[in-house]
């Protein structure tokens, strides 16, 4: 798919806007969040533009996959994290609000709230067996 000419993530990829690009790859780009959730908040994209999780090309999204492997294991490695956590937004009433497929890379820190703050958006709980066997057979 062309670059969208709205699009701030592919206008970073043609370098008409500044990043603190940290990778790259043939199809893919990690730069810094400028809203990060944590210390080394990163963000992957493919250079192709495409919409979505159901937009995106499959060799895109392993290009991307494995580029934000690659910022995970630097996060442990380089800023000392203790976790990372990888987040795709899929359509607005997901959180999404670039509208360009990108994979969130957020380092985690146990016991530094200096570094992180964030917390999970839901208490998980059990849920009910027959609507969970119901969904999984929608699903398959």
């Amino acid at each position: 798919m062309p670059a969208d000419p709205d699009c701030i993530f592919c206008k970073i990829v043609a370098g008409d806007l500044p990043s603190t690009t940290i990778a790259e790859t043939e199809r893919a780009i990690a730069f810094m969040d400028i809203n990060p959730g944590t210390r080394g908040h990163a963000l992957v994209i493919p250079r192709e533009h495409s919409r979505d999780l159901l937009e995106i090309a499959p060799d895109d999204l392993a290009a991307c996959a494995s580029l934000a492997q690659e910022i995970a294991g630097r996060a442990k490695d380089r800023l000392g994290a203790d976790g990372v956590n990888l987040l795709n937004c899929c359509g607005a009433d997901a959180w999404q609000t670039v509208f360009h497929f990108h994979l969130h890379v957020i380092p985690r820190y146990k016991d530094q709230p200096e570094k992180d703050a964030l917390r999970l958006p839901w208490v998980p709980a059990p849920g009910d067996m027959d609507d969970i066997a119901a969904a999984g057979k929608e699903l398959s």
